[in-house]
């Protein structure tokens, strides 16, 4: 077999687009959806294989920036639409992509990547580490009460069409990024992403509805979401779907949750993506009641590690020296001193000393966003402790008192 790799040309796009969608069953996407993807599509940063004129692999990237622990938004490249065709499996062809991938990164200046996977263990191999969660709610609504906050009903509340209300929801957005890692900032055509709706997706629900909430004339957070009205012989059993709520206060968050809480003929709420350390939790009067589920998000690899710990802060004083393996990347591998002032603010050079702690490049993706600690890799043997206390010391300083979260998927 004859294969080439090489980027995409923008006339191939709808052919390189059919091989993903085949890959990933065959259904084809709504054209809303394929033309906000075709838009949003870097040709640039896209690679294709071929085999004769037939389209058998597909890998993008979106340049992105990130929020990092500490506040900062980094460039980072956001891995997009891989696929392999069924016919072209286990020849290699997902790893030369893959290789061309962060060879290209790397020349790009961009210090790490990130991506959302369909198979979690297809990525651990090149590098990737799961750095985030997201949490899923079912509240039995009529077996939750809340407890609001002061303010909560100083907040008024107003209906608004969802794409009449799209510049004040991307605003609240945009402020909330630098104050939870793992949120991308949103480039140009991203905030037409959370309003495609195309009926085949709603299962029965309605249309997306629109909620802003507003303090002195302000808008301060909305919730966008949908209803799917159900009858048993006893009575409603609809859902209320949350797609999306935050705001940027207490009283309005609370607000907004109370609100959804509240609609009529609605038995159940469901969030399908929530951060795990939502404020909600501390809202509802049962949490059993939410019925929470857990599962990977965001995966993170180090391309160019040293700028990558120097991109973050850190919770105060750090110096250890972490002996880093990454085949994959091997200019990351080698022993890196780590060293942060009393504010968090961080170098990171190679080093010839001593290592005080062994792991690979997985490892640091897993820790890189604060939410996931060193030290229960060190449990699983995934981090090595060679000197003593070095463990404790630097799980706290990677942790993030804010969970890190992906909102909105890519």
């Amino acid at each position: 077999m004859t294969t080439e790799l090489r980027v995409l040309r923008p006339s191939e796009w709808n052919q390189w687009f059919d091989c993903l969608e085949l890959a990933f069953g065959g259904v084809p996407e709504s054209p809303e959806e394929r033309g906000l993807f075709q838009e949003l599509t870097e040709p640039e940063r896209s690679l294709g294989i071929w085999d004769g004129d037939d389209v058998v692999g597909t890998a993008g990237a979106f340049s992105f920036r990130v929020a990092v622990p500490g506040g900062a938004v980094v460039p980072a490249a956001g891995i997009t639409m891989v696929s392999v065709a069924s016919t072209h499996r286990r020849r290699g062809l997902l790893t030369s992509m893959m290789r061309r991938q962060l060879d290209d990164i790397r020349a790009l200046g961009e210090p790490f990547a990130v991506l959302t996977a369909s198979e979690p263990v297809i990525y651990g191999r090149f590098g990737y580490g799961a750095a985030s969660r997201q949490m899923s709610l079912t509240i039995e609504k009529d077996r939750v009460r809340l407890e609001v906050p002061p303010g909560t009903d100083s907040v008024r509340l107003r209906r608004a069409k969802p794409d009449e209300a799209l510049a004040a929801c991307e605003s609240v957005y945009a402020r909330l990024v630098p104050g939870r890692p793992g949120i991308p900032a949103h480039g140009p055509g991203w905030e037409r992403k959370p309003m495609v709706d195309p009926a085949e997706h709603r299962q029965g629900a309605s249309p997306q509805q629109c909620v802003l909430a507003e303090l002195d004339g302000q808008v301060v957070g909305y919730v966008n979401y949908r209803l799917k009205p159900a009858w048993e012989p006893s009575g409603p059993k609809g859902t209320v779907e949350v797609n999306d709520l935050q705001a940027l206060d207490p009283a309005a968050y609370a607000a907004l949750w109370r609100f959804v809480l509240d609609i009529d003929l609605m038995t159940t709420v469901v969030a399908r993506n929530r951060p795990v350390d939502d404020p909600v939790l501390h809202l509802v009067s049962d949490t059993r009641r939410c019925n929470i589920l857990v599962r990977d998000c965001l995966h993170v690899r180090l391309v160019e590690l040293g700028a990558a710990l120097e991109a973050r802060t850190y919770r105060g004083p750090l110096d250890v020296v972490l002996d880093v393996e990454d085949a994959f990347c091997p200019w990351n591998a080698g022993r890196w001193r780590l060293t942060a002032d009393a504010k968090g603010v961080a170098t990171c050079r190679r080093t010839e000393a001593p290592a005080d702690l062994a792991l690979s490049v997985r490892e640091l993706g897993s820790a890189y966003l604060g939410g996931e600690a060193l030290s229960a890799l060190a449990g699983a043997g995934r981090v090595r402790e060679l000197t003593p206390g070095a463990l404790a010391e630097t799980s706290a300083a990677f942790h993030s008192d804010i969970a890190p979260w992906l909102p909105r998927g890519f």
